[in-house]
């Protein structure tokens, strides 16, 4: 998938923008949709680097005019190749021994019994190695567009109302 990017100028100061992206709870609250999301890497009121189950990416920041210049990427890693498959691993069947007579039922035995044919063992189940867990589901590009740009809409959003009371 190639790498995703949103840009929008929100009128905010950095300093409020950095206190909602710079958090991991909060940045998590608005990268969901990518997983569970963790920060790599900060550097001070400018760029925070974060990775996430499904996409990996970075938020930037820079002062501008009447606001700051909100960058989002985003990017998925390639998915891993797919390993041969593992041949089935079939047991080897268990040699089946006659049943064991007891000590005194040898002695009480008046008559020979007709021999029994044993009974056919039963066919060994083969045994499946177990499959590897199955790959994280891939990431859908408008659906990943969409997040970034609803991130930028939440955070340009004013978060209490102006002129209210109480």
């Amino acid at each position: 998938m190639p790498s995703l990017e949103a840009k929008r100028t929100l009128v905010k100061s950095p300093p409020e923008i950095w206190a909602e992206v710079s958090d991991a709870g909060t940045l998590a609250r608005h990268l969901g949709e990518f997983g569970e999301i963790r920060i790599t890497r900060t550097q001070p009121e400018s760029v925070v680097e974060w990775e996430g189950d499904l996409a990996s990416g970075c938020v930037r920041l820079e002062p501008s005019g009447w606001g700051t210049k909100v960058t989002l990427t985003a990017e998925a890693p390639d998915p891993p190749e797919p390993g041969p498959e593992p041949e089935p691993v079939v047991a080897a069947p268990e040699p089946v021994a006659p049943p064991r007579q007891s000590w005194w039922s040898r002695f009480r035995r008046r008559r020979t019994p007709e021999p029994e044919a044993p009974a056919p063992a039963p066919e060994p189940e083969p045994v499946v190695a177990e499959a590897a867990p199955p790959p994280p589901p891939a990431l859908d590009p408008e659906k990943a567009e969409a997040t970034l740009t609803g991130v930028l809409d939440t955070l340009g959003a004013a978060h209490h109302r102006p002129f209210s009371r109480g």
